[in-house]
């Protein structure tokens, strides 16, 4: 019996996808990319579906998305050829004709020469990349590129086993090494518990001295997640 998440409890799909949408969004208005590291059979799927879907319902501004994973990309060909597999919702999205993964703006980089190209886009993108753990492939190139950029932003959608890249940055650790050489991981700071004046003093403080790439203060009429 597998035990991977035995000892959490995760928050809810949906509250996943807005923590996600919202990231996009700020990191956009910034002049940043999104770097997604995703794993290649049903994670960089989903990832796609959520994009889709909110671009659809006008929560996520239009811009480049680049599946950079050569398995992704022929596993979503595989997805695509099995709708009887599908979920009822998405069956239907399907029967409607129309793409559950697709949307205007995606592309599919097959090549490394494409792959490399990425790095020209400096601002607006989501890149979607293997490894899911950072332990290799495509997506190391891009935390070489885009890592250290305060503007950007990395979201870790999958587990991250002990003694992986991504699970040192999870944990916090601010300088990595990549490909022998060593860049700084911008960290951000999420504040809670007190009143919206005070936040927001304090969240100036922590960008001002420097201690935070970004300190964000919740909205005062809504929910915040972690």
């Amino acid at each position: 019996m597998e035990t991977t998440y035995a000892e959490r409890n995760h928050r809810s799909f949906e509250e996943s996808v807005r923590e996600f949408v919202e990231c996009a969004v700020e990191t956009f208005d910034r002049g940043g990319n999104v770097l997604v590291p995703a794993f290649a059979i049903e994670r960089a799927q989903d990832l796609l579906y959520v994009i889709r879907e909110a671009r659809m319902k006008g929560r996520l501004p239009y811009g480049p998305v680049f599946l950079d994973s050569p398995m992704a990309i022929a596993v979503t060909g595989v997805m695509l050829r099995h709708p009887e597999c599908f979920d009822e919702e998405t069956r239907a999205i399907v029967e409607r004709e129309h793409d559950p993964f697709g949307f205007p703006g995606l592309e599919f980089t097959q090549t490394p020469e494409e792959s490399r190209r990425i790095n020209d886009v400096h601002s607006g993108a989501v890149i979607i990349a293997g490894s899911g753990m950072m332990t290799g492939g495509r997506i190391k190139h891009h935390l070489k590129h885009n890592v250290w950029r305060k503007e950007c932003s990395l979201v870790v959608v999958g587990y991250q086993a002990e003694g992986t890249l991504g699970r040192r940055i999870v944990d916090g650790e601010r300088e990595i090494k990549i490909f022998e050489q060593t860049f700084r991981v911008p960290s951000h700071a999420f504040l809670v518990h007190g009143e919206e004046a005070a936040l927001r003093a304090f969240a100036e403080k922590i960008e001002s001295d420097g201690l935070a790439g970004k300190a964000h203060v919740p909205a005062m009429n809504e929910g915040f997640t972690l």
